[in-house]
């Protein structure tokens, strides 16, 4: 093994001062990276980690990088509720360190260092570099610590040797690594302290023995705080878990067969019975509670909220805002005549793009890390289950407008079948309650809308649609 460096604070200031201005080239252009459009004003070193020594032919740096942006006009603050002046987004970068540069890796070229500690040498996009990627798989199955660095792993789960690596190309908010068609290693590149739900609901799943998630293999964490394993400062950094090779990505499944003319229900009605039976083993796993008259209102005033300021954000949004409020007021009114629900943990970003269907059928959830531009604790907090059951239903609608002429009734189709599918297992219909599946179902739209009128113009039609249609206003189509 090689030695572990966490450099003393000034090396690592300046390496950092080194990197610094080819990173900020490299990393706006970067599809995981959060502050577009925003001018990087500073870097601080949160960790530097050398997991092989630059000294070697190549070597590997990993890097906890705070980058400090000003606040752009009009934006939100950060996903973790930074302002102004605020600590700033923290990138997880897994940088490798060669003179001469292969030819095979200039798509992973990030710059030649000209001073500093690693002045004379050619910096790059680790993933893609064989030799490192394979590295990281070798630290992932030898558990322990390597600086700041946590290496766990589930000793029942044989991890092989020598399997080939390839970085997976269609990614956002993080980046993958193909193990030999065997494993896939998610890294989060956006990290904050606390428990990652990507890792920790799937780890409770597996306990109670469900079959529908991916069961993880390994995983690493960053102990920053001043000991190791302080709870409020340790970052989840990745999870290794089985790659489903022959497995077929639901949102690409449904547009095959849209486009086909084919019937989707079937499996909109299977994909309700498998996430019906995540919902329960959830339940079983984790603690459940019930929302009451305060939480209920609560709830519907952050729905509120929500809806204001992106009617300030997007007017196009302003002439449905009165009728979409009126199911959040719905919602408050049936908590303050004492109606309550109860609420557990949750997928938190449930559409066909998180879901898998095997050969044989089945289908599987994967990606459990919630809304990233949400704060962590929300994203863990309980939620009651028709969160999950709106964003698939949503999902359904994306589905339907990508076709022209849009396919309303093949949405409408599906969504039915999606909720009796949840039903046959959870004995509970979830249109038996169209006060709560409406605010959620609402307040993603709302969501959505805000989403596509920051990064995806050409797609606002698709939400605001929705928005006519739950405002009461008139059908989706009609608005299209």
């Amino acid at each position: 093994m090689s030695e572990a460096a966490t450099r003393p604070n000034a090396h690592a200031t300046a390496l950092l001062a080194s990197l610094d201005p080819l990173l900020r080239e490299w990393l706006p252009r970067q599809r995981w990276f959060a502050g577009k459009g925003r001018p990087i004003s500073g870097f601080e070193p949160v960790a530097v980690t050398e997991l092989l020594p630059r000294s070697s032919p190549t070597g590997l740096l990993h890097l906890l990088l705070r980058v400090h942006q000003p606040p752009g006009s009009g934006q939100d603050p950060g996903p973790e509720g930074a302002s102004a002046g605020g600590p700033g987004d923290c990138y997880q970068l897994l940088i490798g360190v060669r003179r001469p540069l292969p030819p095979q890796l200039a798509g992973a070229f990030i710059g030649h260092v000209t001073e500093g500690p690693l002045a004379g040498h050619t910096v790059y996009e680790a993933l893609h570099d064989p030799r490192l990627a394979a590295l990281l798989l070798e630290r992932l199955r030898m558990p322990g610590r390597h600086g700041p660095l946590r290496f766990e792993r589930d000793m029942d789960v044989e991890i092989p040797s020598g399997l080939a690596p390839r970085p997976l190309r269609a990614e956002q908010s993080n980046s993958s690594v193909i193990y030999g068609d065997t494993f896939i290693l998610k890294l989060y590149r956006r990290v904050v302290p606390g428990t990652n739900p990507d890792l920790e609901l799937p780890l409770h799943l597996a306990r109670q023995g469900c079959a529908r998630v991916p069961a993880p293999a390994a995983w690493f964490f960053a102990d920053l705080g001043a000991g190791p394993g302080t709870a409020d400062e340790e970052c989840g950094l990745g999870v290794l878990q089985p790659y489903l090779a022959a497995a077929e990505d639901g949102w690409e499944l449904a547009l095959r067969m849209l486009a086909k003319g084919e019937s989707f229900t079937d499996e909109a009605r299977a994909l309700g019975r498998a996430t019906a039976e995540v919902h329960a083993a959830l339940a079983a796993a984790l603690p459940t509670v019930t929302l009451g008259r305060a939480q209920v209102e609560q709830l519907a005033d952050a729905m509120a909220d929500r809806l204001d300021a992106t009617a300030r954000a997007v007017p196009a949004l302003r002439p449905y805002a009165p009728g979409l409020l009126t199911a959040f007021e719905a919602l408050a009114d049936l908590g303050g005549e004492g109606q309550s629900w109860t609420a557990q943990r949750v997928h938190g970003d449930l559409h066909l793009g998180q879901c898998l269907r095997s050969p044989e059928g089945g289908w599987s959830l994967i990606d459990f890390e919630g809304e990233p531009a949400r704060p962590l604790a929300e994203r863990r907090l309980p939620q009651p289950t028709a969160r999950d059951i709106a964003g698939m239903l949503r999902s359904f609608d994306y589905a339907a407008c990508s076709t022209e002429p849009w396919a309303p009734a093949w949405a409408t189709d599906c969504r039915a079948a999606f909720c009796v599918g949840y039903a046959d297992v959870s004995g509970r219909d979830p249109r038996t309650d169209p006060v709560l599946l409406r605010a959620h179902e609402t307040d993603k739209a709302v969501y959505e809308v805000l989403y596509e009128a920051r990064h995806r113009p050409g797609w606002l039609r698709v939400p605001l649609a929705a928005a006519r249609r739950l405002a009461g206003t008139g059908s989706a189509d009609d608005a299209l």
